[in-house]
């Protein structure tokens, strides 16, 4: 009777090695699983007390404040409105984070997807969230189609175009362009343009980086998780996003999107 040949000790040592990825690959995963919870609940708890008691406290101080216009009463009400700010940002940082946890484990689902449909798309409902702005959009006319997930290819389009549309306010008019080329190598460059604030190219590594601004809060709102969020979607098509600016003279943010395998 045959006996099945032993595995070469090489063998043997690339299968423990796998074992051991696989193990860690899964505590990896639950480590994971388990910051989604704490971020989604136990720092949402706190966020709600914050977020509940500081009006409260807001009618108390006025109240206090009309019958004694003190220093103290003053500086109760600063406090105040800086708790309120702060419990704020803290619940749109906790978004941003469990937006990106998402797109890193949400099933991707493949298809043919229009490009410049999606844009226009994104385009109509950004123009109604600023009818004051000045904006020229120039949108590809034809259908680029592209194969990807529909749901995060229309995140990641409306991420691009909004970050676009933020930072060329004060730009009269501001200027928007998605343009897009095929790659020698196969599949297709597309790009956003914008003629709007710009940032030092030395930090262009950072751009994309959670919670990473590049300008300050009071010149831009937002929590710098929008890139992020773009990155990741990107990422998990196999695709490459980067960024090229000049200071005050705009951005070009390019994403490398490959061909279908």
């Amino acid at each position: 009777m045959n006996t099945p040949e032993r595995p070469p000790a090489s063998q043997d040592e690339a299968l423990e090695r796998l074992a051991r990825c696989e193990h860690e690959l899964a505590a990896l995963r639950g480590a994971h699983e388990a910051l989604l919870h704490a971020v989604s609940h136990d720092l949402r708890a706190p966020l709600r007390h914050l977020t509940s008691y500081a009006p409260l406290l807001r009618e108390s101080v006025q109240a206090l404040a009309s019958g004694h216009s003190g220093e103290a009463a003053q500086d109760a009400q600063q406090f105040l409105d800086t708790m309120e700010q702060a419990s704020r940002r803290m619940g749109r940082m906790i978004d941003a984070l469990l937006q990106i946890a998402r797109a890193e484990r949400a099933p991707l689902q493949p298809e043919a997807v229009d490009l410049a449909a999606l844009a226009a798309e994104a385009q109509a409902r950004l123009a109604a969230t600023a009818p004051e702005r000045a904006v020229e959009w120039r949108l590809p006319p034809a259908p680029l189609v592209l194969r990807a997930d529909a749901g995060q290819m229309r995140q990641l389009v409306a991420e691009l175009l909004g970050n676009a549309l933020k930072f060329t306010r004060g730009r009269e008019p501001g200027r928007i362009a998605l343009h897009a080329q095929a790659r020698p190598e196969g599949g297709l460059r597309w790009s956003v343009e914008d003629n709007g604030a710009g940032f030092d190219p030395a930090r262009a590594q950072a751009l994309f980086g959670v919670f990473q601004r590049l300008h300050r809060e009071s010149e831009f709102d937002g929590v710098g998780g929008g890139l992020a969020l773009a990155r990741t979607i990107a990422r998990r098509h196999g695709a490459d996003i980067t960024a090229t600016a000049t200071p005050g003279q705009g951005c070009v943010v390019s994403v490398d999107w490959p061909a279908p395998g």
